[in-house]
């Protein structure tokens, strides 16, 4: 194994690739948020302070609901909630929906009806209308969260206090800062202090910022790809502007057929993995290609 620099920096790696920031987000409609204000370690629920092994247990009644756990807690360390603060988010592409509630024991995880989450129904917390500003700042998974994601939620959390949140890992390290925005499952990359706050205020008002957005996690990625590149043609900005009609895989190539203001257009997508092999994180032992997303065509088809 080809030994590694301590001093590498996978955001600034890809920065100076120029590599393609569209199309990359994680895709997840179930998360599961749980406050912790102590330190996370590598693998957050694994080697955060949590008692009696439940970090683990949570971890694996979460994989088999198909739910993705994350841990958060504010930016003022050692803040935190009276008990523990939940929040349970349904990113649907079109009806997003979150719930939450504190929890007196952190035991009582374990009696969250993941299943129900997993399948897109209530897991019986409080319905919850706020919108979460989550910015990964996991920097013992990744030195560039820490780095990049540090700024930005020092600035959001001074003008948003009661939507932000720090985050573990989300995904995407090398597009630090990673700001991930709930319920919608919206995630933005390559975001700096100024342009979250841009962000921020840009959802509050319906909108979306094409420029750090990495895609939409309901979608499988050529999906978020084509979104992106349709909304760019057309320089529609409105979060609920466009609905995914129909999607058809081909091999590399997909078809999504999106319907915008009654009319419906075709964005065909190939999507093949990348022929060299990098350094994809700070931490990867070993390189990995990078799928690339290639536009084919848009087409209005109705």
């Amino acid at each position: 194994m080809t030994a590694r620099d301590p001093a590498f920096r996978c955001a600034s790696a890809s920065r100076l690739r120029d590599e393609p920031a569209a199309g990359t987000a994680s895709t997840v409609r179930a998360f599961l948020l749980i406050e912790h204000s102590g330190p996370w370690g590598v693998d957050a629920l694994r080697d955060a302070r949590l008692p009696d092994g439940l970090g683990e247990a949570v971890t694996r009644a979460a994989k088999t609901a198909k739910v993705r756990p994350l841990l958060i807690r504010r930016t003022k360390r050692g803040a935190r909630s009276e008990g523990t603060r939940v929040f349970a988010a349904f990113a649907h592409p079109s009806r997003s929906w979150l719930e939450t509630t504190v929890l007196d024991d952190p035991h009582q995880l374990l009696d969250l009806d993941l299943a129900a989450l997993g399948a897109g129904r209530s897991p019986g917390l409080s319905p919850c209308e706020e919108t979460l500003l989550c910015v990964c700042t996991h920097g013992r998974h990744d030195a560039c969260c820490a780095e990049a994601g540090r700024p930005v939620v020092a600035a959001l959390a001074a003008a948003h206090p009661q939507a932000t949140w720090e985050v573990s890992h989300i995904g995407g390290d090398r597009f630090a800062g990673n700001l991930l925005v709930l319920p919608e499952g919206l995630y933005y990359g390559r975001v700096e202090p100024v342009s979250a706050l841009a962000i921020a205020d840009g959802h509050l008002a319906g909108q979306l910022d094409l420029d750090h957005l990495r895609g939409r996690s309901s979608h499988p990625m050529p999906v978020q790809f084509a979104e992106i590149a349709l909304r760019r043609q057309l320089a529609e900005t409105r979060g609920d502007a466009l609905r995914v009609v129909s999607r058809q895989v081909d091999g590399a190539i997909s078809e999504v057929v999106f319907e915008v203001g009654g009319a419906q257009w075709t964005v065909r997508v190939r999507t093949s993995p990348g022929e060299d092999l990098l350094q994809l994180t700070c931490r990867a032992s070993r390189d990995n290609p990078i799928p690339r997303h290639e536009l084919l065509s848009i087409a209005r088809t109705d």
